[in-house]
């Protein structure tokens, strides 16, 4: 198989699949190394296609899909209400990233989409495999939330701002994410 037909089949792969694809299962699928299809998923992503790495594999995110970020603050006890809120109303919570004065923007893929993968972020913490970004920032974040339509990400920030996560804007953030509706 041609390096360019493995690329072709690797994205009809990531569409077709409703859970992330390991770099392993991937290599092995496909008769190549994992190295092979690192290097394949850079090509891909330098070709405009919006793969994004997980802890559990690559997925492929849909364009079509609405996007919005949340300024977000809380607690780390309050980690799984907050997913909980935006992924019940059909959101998916590509990211989290924080603005810090010193060091700039930080920022760690998630790509949450179930109950299921919120308790299995919730085990990494807990286990001490990592920490939240948030504690760089006093508990102040973002998130990347991407949904099927505006409404949906209305209804989340409708939902977010009733449990009171939503947090104001600094005059040193460089940018009103808020005003953001889509890719």
């Amino acid at each position: 198989m041609k390096a360019a037909e493995r690329r072709d089949a690797i994205i009809k792969k990531l569409k077709n699949s409703a859970e992330p694809l390991s770099g392993a299962a991937l290599a092995q699928e496909l008769g190549v190394s994992r190295q092979v299809i690192v290097q394949d998923i850079s090509i891909l992503r330098a070709q405009g296609n919006e793969v994004l790495s997980t802890n559990r594999g690559y997925v492929l995110q849909h364009s079509e899909e609405a996007s919005r970020v949340f300024k977000v603050i809380h607690t780390e006890e309050e980690i799984r209400k907050e997913f909980s809120i935006i992924v019940d109303c059909g959101g998916r919570i590509r990211d989290e990233f924080v603005y810090h004065k010193v060091y700039g923007t930080m920022r760690g893929e998630l790509n949450i989409r179930s109950r299921l993968d919120i308790e299995n972020y919730l085990k990494q913490i807990r286990e001490g495999q990592s920490r939240p970004l948030m504690r760089a920032t006093s508990g102040y974040h973002y998130h990347t939330v991407t949904a099927e339509s505006r409404e949906i990400l209305d209804m989340i920030q409708n939902k977010l701002e009733e449990c009171g996560f939503l947090a104001p804007l600094q005059d040193y953030e460089p940018v009103n994410f808020r005003s953001q509706s889509s890719l």
